[in-house]
């Protein structure tokens, strides 16, 4: 007697869908319309928020130009007018988060595909599982390091400059879920290693 799966093709599609609009959203939002902020279009990004010397005390807003400086310890980084090149630099760490979030998203809706089937455990997906993790880690580390080299370079040769230190904080949370999903990854190699065996046996 065959046993009845717990997961159905209704479940399977509902799970598609909402990647597909997950990746819609962050496509938009996260992408499209800051690209367009730097290109012209929509109205550019023109603050970013700044991590300030513990010791400063600001009076009031340290202001050059287009550039100022308001708060203390937590700040605003707030630039009246920006150029293309500041465009770029305030709009490409969220860009490129927004570019890795949607691999990731693809790459889960691809193993959501292989649910159609009933078997998830193929060698593609302990591929894209690894590539997931790796993603995880540049989630984590590279696009904070961006954040704070774009701020370095938005703030230089500024009154701002000395008040922002080059500031890159990063937690052990995006190692242990690449490690984790880095894990499923060995577990789907072995199931796909496993199915082929047993087919071999039939």
């Amino acid at each position: 007697m065959r046993t009845k799966s717990w997961w159905s093709r209704t479940d399977n599609r509902l799970l598609e869908g909402g990647l597909a609009l997950a990746i819609l959203l962050v496509s938009l939002f996260g992408v499209l319309l800051p690209v367009l902020g730097v290109t012209g279009p929509f109205d550019p990004i023109h603050v970013r928020e700044v991590a300030i010397d513990g010791t400063t005390q600001l009076a009031g807003p340290v202001t050059e130009g287009q550039v100022s400086l308001v708060g203390t310890r937590n700040a605003d980084l707030v630039l009246d007018d920006p150029d293309a090149l500041q465009r770029l630099l305030l709009a490409l760490p969220e860009i490129v988060d927004s570019l890795l979030i949607v691999l990731i998203l693809s790459l889960l809706l691809r193993m959501a595909h292989t649910l159609r089937d009933g078997d998830v455990f193929v060698p593609q997906n302990a591929r894209r599982l690894r590539i997931i993790g790796v993603t995880a880690l540049l989630l984590g580390y590279a696009v904070p390091l961006l954040t704070a080299a774009t701020t370095d370079a938005l703030v230089s040769g500024t009154p701002a400059a000395e008040e922002i230190p080059f500031s890159y904080t990063v937690s052990g949370l995006p190692v242990l879920a690449a490690l984790l999903i880095l894990a499923l990854a060995e577990a789907f190699t072995r199931g796909a290693k496993l199915r082929a065996d047993t087919e071999g046996l039939v």
